[in-house]
């Protein structure tokens, strides 16, 4: 059985990878723009809240900001 993937679920695998690496919000932002991703705090944070969508370049960046895996991030795993 497959299982549906949501925004929701991803934000929180976004945001307990980000709190396992000791970052905030603000930082995983600055780290981002430094990607060239152009994001705020606030909309960064909305993604870990499941109220915004991430793009692939954001998720490219994240994997990469946050030394993870896409599996981690999309699944949790």
């Amino acid at each position: 059985m497959n299982k549906i993937i949501l925004d929701k679920d991803i934000g929180k695998n976004i945001r307990a990878l980000r709190k396992k690496k000791n970052m905030k919000q603000d930082e995983i932002a600055a780290k981002l723009q430094l990607e060239g991703v152009d994001i705020s705090r606030s909309t960064y944070a909305k993604i870990e809240s499941g109220n915004r969508n991430v793009f692939a370049k954001e998720l490219i960046a994240l994997k990469r900001i946050l030394n993870c895996t896409y599996e981690q991030i999309l699944e949790g795993k």
